[in-house]
């Protein structure tokens, strides 16, 4: 069963000992969409996004999506 894209990447986030606000620095993007990400008000990031997220996160996209 896939698992949600938001858990994923609060999940590798934390894991890595970042903030919100240290992902969003990474990837370009705001504090407040990583949260909205990580809660699931946000779906359906870009792939454009998903891809900066991976390597931000040094992980391959798919696992991301699993």
């Amino acid at each position: 069963m896939a698992r949600r894209l938001g858990p994923v990447i609060k999940a590798l986030r934390q894991q890595r000992g970042w903030t919100q606000r240290e992902l969003a620095r990474r990837v370009h993007v705001t504090d407040e969409y990583v949260g909205m990400l990580e809660t699931g008000k946000r779906k359906n990031p870009s792939l454009a996004l998903l891809k900066r997220l991976a390597k931000a996160l040094g992980v391959p996209v798919a696992e991301l999506l699993e």
